[in-house]
């Protein structure tokens, strides 16, 4: 049999169930946290590197350089007869009939839009573009 607790006992034997709880936490978070840091340790000097590197570009498309307005005409000239080709395509399937990115060609395609040469549907990833007839001379 065992023998009734009072309330002193009680309290005790809480108190030290609560500290062994706490300290098996603390000794499994502390595991935890060496592990991580040996592995961060064991293979920063690879990853690290390549974490930092800006993304590379295409030699068309460097950053901050701005592309001469001859470059944007030949550009939307082969947008124009790509699209003429398969029109209703989107954005995405165009740039590489082009051989540009897809974010190269918004700047053709917004010249092209104002000129009246093509006209969009859809909006975001789902538009997709057509040629437009060419207007009789008036």
């Amino acid at each position: 049999m065992t023998k009734p607790m009072n309330h002193v006992d009680l309290a005790e034997g809480i108190e030290r169930l609560v500290r062994e709880y706490i300290s098996t936490l603390h000794a499994t978070a502390q595991e935890a946290v060496d592990r991580a840091l040996n592995a961060g340790f064991r293979g920063s000097a690879a990853t690290s590197s390549k974490r930092r590197r800006p993304p590379v570009s295409s030699p068309s498309s460097q950053a901050g350089r701005r592309r001469a307005s001859e470059e944007i005409g030949t550009l939307s000239e082969r947008l124009y007869e790509s699209l003429c080709r398969t029109p209703g395509e989107t954005m995405t399937v165009l740039a590489p009939l082009v051989g540009a990115s897809a974010r190269e060609l918004h700047r053709p395609m917004t010249m092209l839009k104002r000129a009246g040469r093509i006209r969009s549907v859809g909006t975001r990833h789902g538009t997709r573009y057509f040629p437009m007839a060419p207007r009789a001379s008036a």
